[in-house]
């Protein structure tokens, strides 16, 4: 789906809550705040460092993948989360805002 796609859609369902699995290429994060701005609800499975810094709740997975991930490990700001480095996204996010 185009990101015009994602506004028309956003537009004609006033109210809802946007859920985004890993969206594709460069996620434009001017497109979350607009939904936001909008009165949505947005949701977003992301690894992408960008989109984990601008979110404004954070609900960390792991400790790690597979069969060892899957609990809650961290639930907060990205601030926080940072601040914390308890987990491994903690740890590259901080690295990522401190060159950001």
């Amino acid at each position: 789906m185009h990101l015009y796609q994602l506004k028309d859609l956003a537009v004609a369902q006033t109210g809802a809550t946007r859920f985004f699995d890993q969206p594709p290429g460069q996620f434009d994060v001017a497109l979350l705040d607009w939904l936001v701005d909008s009165g949505k609800s947005v949701i977003v499975i992301e690894h992408h460092q960008a989109v984990t810094a601008h979110a404004d709740w954070i609900i960390d997975l792991g400790p790690s993948a597979g069969q060892v991930g899957g609990r809650v490990v961290f639930e907060g700001t990205p601030a926080d989360l940072v601040t914390q480095r308890s987990t491994l996204t903690g740890h590259h996010l901080a690295g990522y805002m401190s060159t950001g």
